[in-house]
């Protein structure tokens, strides 16, 4: 019997969690990366307990792959070191059967592939246009044409494929913020817990990682496009007076190790998210701010889903049932996440302090309910 085989279009977490996915199901898989090889310089991504679900319907134990590395907690603190809100470990792990999980993302991208037969990603290899044709997708490379049974566009934020099927969208909305990430080598005091920090929009992330190290990020209103000439001097600037310890570890970033992103989302969701035998998978598709740490934990649902419908159905009712069992979930927290951003980024003194106090003043049963739509949303639909 011929093996069905799918091409997928980018070597993100997403793209390699469809991979694997559909490897663990009888599929070849070809992986077409644009860059030349994997990058050297990565941040973190905390995997949610959702996450953590879709990757054991994969069939991946992220935590043996990649080091378990689980902060005590997670903490919502002012500049000066005030707690508003803290999630314990524990108690998620209790409600949620596993709690968060802190990766470093190099480190998740290289077990994945680990997971794939050797020449399954074939990086400098950029996916430059797919045909869909009557008798089944061409996939145009440099290296020539592919002619697959399903077609995965993980392409990213900026994704070329989305662009070539849904001209009339309306592309990215840029939130007004930036980012900057980088990951801290072992060595210095250790990281406990996990800490987000708000001030007057700024914002100053803390996670602790397997072996020691420690991911870091910090957001900023500012302009689209703008880049600081001396970033240390421009974080030290923003965020070196804020509590410990946040003044030591911006010490110790290595500035040419720290990436920044302006932030965006998709201005407006996706009519759907398939066509024919082409799929489209993560910030391909419903491309969100990070404000709820959802992004690459929704493309490993997505992933999970897709292979999981695949196993029931021919490939076209397979994608469209992947996109009606996808497109609410994912566009709700597309738009919870830039409303939560727009409320951590606010700045003027009266609303940051109205802001903090009604989180002070939330009950805890209205927080719990907020996390069960993160983190107990994820089941896998019916088959069609």
């Amino acid at each position: 019997m011929t093996r069905r085989h799918a091409v997928v279009a980018g070597a993100g977490i997403g793209g390699l969690s469809a991979a694997v996915a559909l490897h663990r199901r009888g599929w070849e898989v070809t992986v077409c990366e644009r860059a030349a090889e994997p990058s050297a310089v990565g941040a973190g991504i905390v995997l949610a307990p959702n996450a953590l679900r879709a990757y054991e319907a994969i069939g991946f134990d992220a935590a043996r792959a990649t080091g378990n590395a689980t902060p005590a907690a997670m903490d919502l603190r002012r500049p000066g070191g005030r707690l508003l809100s803290r999630a314990d470990a524990a108690a998620l792990a209790a409600r949620y059967g596993r709690p968060p999980l802190a990766v470093y993302r190099p480190a998740l991208a290289a077990a994945l592939t680990a997971e794939l037969p050797e020449g399954t990603v074939r990086y400098g290899t950029a996916v430059t246009a797919v045909d869909d044709a009557d008798g089944g997708p061409v996939v145009h490379t440099p290296a020539g044409a592919l002619a697959p049974d399903l077609v995965i566009a993980a392409d990213g934020i900026h994704s070329p494929i989305r662009r070539q099927y849904f001209p009339a969208h309306p592309g990215l909305h840029h939130s007004g913020e930036t980012a900057w990430r980088t990951v801290l080598a072992a060595g210095g005091p250790p990281v406990r817990a996990a800490a987000e920090t708000w001030g007057r929009g700024e914002r100053f992330g803390v996670v602790p990682l397997a072996d020691g190290r420690v991911y870091l990020y910090a957001t900023a209103l500012a302009p689209e496009g703008y880049r600081p000439a001396d970033v240390r001097a421009e974080l030290l600037r923003r965020y070196g007076t804020w509590h410990d310890p946040i003044p030591a570890l911006l010490e110790r970033i290595d500035p040419a190790a720290v990436l920044q992103h302006d932030l965006y989302d998709l201005a407006a969701p996706l009519p759907r998210f398939h066509r024919g035998r082409l799929a489209w998978l993560g910030d391909a598709a419903h491309a969100m701010t990070p404000n709820l740490g959802q992004g690459g934990c929704q493309a490993v649902e997505d992933a999970a889903v897709l292979a999981h419908l695949l196993e029931g159905a021919g490939v076209r009712a397979a994608l469209a049932a992947y996109s009606a069992a996808r497109h609410a979930r994912t566009d709700s927290l597309r738009i919870r996440s830039r409303r939560a951003g727009r409320v951590a980024a606010l700045r003027h003194p009266l609303a940051v302090a109205a802001r903090d106090l009604a989180i002070r003043a939330t009950p805890p049963r209205a927080t719990r309910r907020a996390l069960d739509g993160l983190f107990g949303g994820f089941v896998l639909p019916d088959h069609p």
